[in-house]
């Protein structure tokens, strides 16, 4: 089973009332805890024990909410104060149907399951129909509201044995390497330095304005566009590994990849800021929908082992060139040996 979430736009006729039972969720869950911190213990607690206008199903849920909050905070020690409004409804308390997305509400002083109308696409739909529902989150982003649903969805297995080695980087994205002997380059560097080198330079233009607001949102303009530029990489990833029937991808593990990334000191900001992570696990969700397995390696020297001899040579440029007569465009050379590599500490690990 693979966890997904799937996040549907709705169109509340009222959405005062939505942003109102957000804010009355995160008071409970906040003085729930405040109350459960000064008894060293969380009490024995009932939706009678608590005064909220919540629906007794969305309060049941606020406890339950709570009592996680209040265990972290054990552990973290201290108690973290909630302030994003926020919305759960248990899967037992919510129904999804073709267009809309019904569940309990407070209207005029009553409970009522409402439907709301709701944008899906076909994507959502499938993923819908096939998985199991779990927990739903409603929230305000920019003035729209999305309903996040959590889904369990079966996954196939692939049987063939061929395995694909992923090399990210800055000037290519990503370079694919097959044991079929395919090779693919994903994304274009030049474009994506452009974009973000634009952004930069916006920013601090409107930073000597003090136009804060603009430049959050830019920000998050910014950010939408590289999401979809991972997904768009990933998507074409995964659809190169099963044309080759691929059933395993190895990626290198990203743990150290800011101190081990190939990248001069004009590109270091951009290494920084790069969402290696993000379009990793973009990659291992969508391969996991396909049967395919993820699993991470040790990339120490996958840049600089030769292929063929193992010797250790540094790449020049874009190109990697050994004594013993192999050479080839440095990143195919990492994507090789990280398809080579034995799975990191042993275990198959989710990337």
């Amino acid at each position: 089973m693979q966890a997904l979430t799937v996040k549907i736009r709705i169109f509340p006729a009222q959405p005062d009332i939505l942003r109102h039972l957000g804010k009355e969720y995160i008071r409970v869950v906040n003085l729930l805890t405040e109350q459960a911190e000064q008894l060293s213990s969380f009490p024995k607690t009932t939706t009678k024990n608590v005064e909220t206008i919540l629906p007794s199903a969305v309060c049941n849920q606020s406890i339950r909410d709570a009592k996680s909050v209040f265990r972290k905070s054990k552990k973290l020690g201290g108690r973290p104060i909630l302030k994003k409004p926020v919305y759960f409804v248990n899967n037992q308390n919510y129904t999804v149907s073709e267009n809309t997305v019904a569940f309990p509400i407070v209207v005029d002083g009553k409970t009522k399951k409402t439907a709301f109308r709701a944008a899906m696409t076909s994507r959502d739909r499938e993923l819908l129909s096939k998985g199991k529902f779990g927990l739903m989150r409603i929230i305000e982003k920019s003035g729209k509201w999305y309903a996040q649903i959590s889904v369990e969805v079966p996954t196939s297995v692939t049987i063939n044995k061929n395995v694909m080695g992923i090399d990210l980087g800055l000037k290519v994205p990503a370079v694919a390497v097959t044991s079929t002997g395919k090779t693919c380059f994903f994304g274009k560097g030049r474009q994506n330095k452009y974009i973000r080198r634009k952004h930069q330079q916006r920013r601090r233009k409107l930073g000597k304005l003090k136009k804060l607001s603009t430049i959050r949102r830019l920000g998050n303009k910014e950010q939408r566009w590289m999401k979809d530029q991972n997904h768009k990489i990933s998507r074409q990833i995964v659809n190169t590994a099963i044309q080759e029937g691929v059933s395993i991808i190895k990626l290198e593990r990203l743990e150290n990849i800011r101190k081990t990334a190939r990248t001069s000191r004009k590109n270091a900001k951009n290494l920084h800021s790069w969402t290696f992570y993000q379009l990793q696990q973009f990659i291992s969700y969508k391969a996991n929908l396909a049967g395919i397995q993820v699993v991470e390696v040790n990339p120490a020297y996958t840049s600089q082992s030769c292929p063929a001899c193992r010797e250790k040579n540094k790449a020049k440029d874009r190109m990697y060139e050994c004594s013993c007569g192999f050479h080839g465009h440095r990143d195919r050379v990492g994507a090789i040996n990280i398809m080579r590599q034995p799975v990191a500490d042993g275990n198959s690990l989710s990337a």
